[in-house]
């Protein structure tokens, strides 16, 4: 089917790729030569080597690592705070065990 439009002349219905290649206002979109795709390689491998430039130098420069009380107050809360949780889960399924022994003891 071929049909005729303001922006363009006769344009065959072909493809979605070619409509946006003859419609698009912007040079270069919808095409794939070879010289755009490296320039995007390029353009991303400046952008992965800038984002490991910040990164280094916000780990060496940026970062406060903690004191060593700072971490051995942090690790004494954390274990105390494990075997809080851990002594709670044990009770409740120790007592869920009970529970149900008991309920399975009525029925059968």
């Amino acid at each position: 089917m071929i049909r005729a439009d303001l922006r363009a002349g006769p344009v065959l219905n072909t493809g979605v790729a070619q409509l946006v290649e003859h419609w698009s206002p912007k040079p270069g979109v919808g095409s794939s030569s070879l010289s755009s795709r490296a320039k995007k390689n390029e353009v991303y491998k400046m952008k992965i080597t800038n984002y490991f430039k910040e990164s280094y130098n916000e780990l060496m420069h940026k970062v406060t690592w903690p004191t060593w009380s700072e971490l051995q107050s942090s690790a004494t809360l954390v274990l105390v705070t494990s075997v809080i949780l851990a002594v709670v889960i044990w009770a409740m399924d120790f007592s869920f065990d009970k529970i149900m022994s008991f309920v399975y003891s009525l029925l059968y």
